[in-house]
């Protein structure tokens, strides 16, 4: 790949996962675009018919104190005037319409990129579960055949153990 402006890893630990959608929060996108946390929700409330709510949206005060003990990535004993604003991936990409700098539309394909591994990754991963849940079921078929073969196997030993008598017939010399 490309020369990168910003190691992949610290990307990827800055994605986290949100009300179901995989996001990042405001500060850590300012922190990569080298802008001020306030210059970047300057830019978007002054764009917000471009952020609709699976675009962006505002954590709220439960969500904020959540991730902060869960991920001690906001920062603690900071007083925020506005609640952190996280962005999916389609916000991310709308941030490079809003921040003109070279360096935010780099950051940004960048972002866009691990945000697309990511996503290729977990499909990969579910069509894997999903061959291994076939090859489980057809194991748990052929086990069952196989007690049903047993089964049947068992059947016939035990009848070829108990001979029965029979009745003799054919000829018989002197009345024997």
């Amino acid at each position: 790949m490309e020369n990168q402006l910003i190691p992949e890893e610290i990307i990827m630990n800055q994605i986290y996962y949100i009300r179901g959608q995989k996001v990042m929060l405001d500060f850590d996108l300012a922190s990569l675009y080298d802008v001020e946390t306030k210059q970047l929700k300057r830019q978007v409330r002054r764009n917000i018919d471009r952020f609709p709510e699976d675009f962006m949206f505002e954590l709220t005060s439960e969500e904020y104190s959540f991730s902060r003990s869960q991920n001690g990535t906001l920062k603690q004993g900071e007083n925020f005037k506005y609640s952190p604003m996280v962005f999916t991936e389609q916000g991310v990409a709308m941030l490079s319409s809003v921040l003109n700098s070279d360096r935010a539309i780099k950051v940004n394909i960048q972002i866009i990129r691990i945000f697309t591994r990511i996503r290729q990754m977990l499909t990969d991963n579910t069509e894997l579960r999903l061959e291994i849940e076939k090859i489980k079921n057809k194991l748990d078929n052929q086990d069952k055949n196989m007690e049903i073969v047993f089964k049947y196997l068992d059947e016939l030993i035990e009848k070829k153990q108990e001979p029965q008598e029979r009745k003799r017939i054919g000829f018989k010399p002197n009345g024997f």
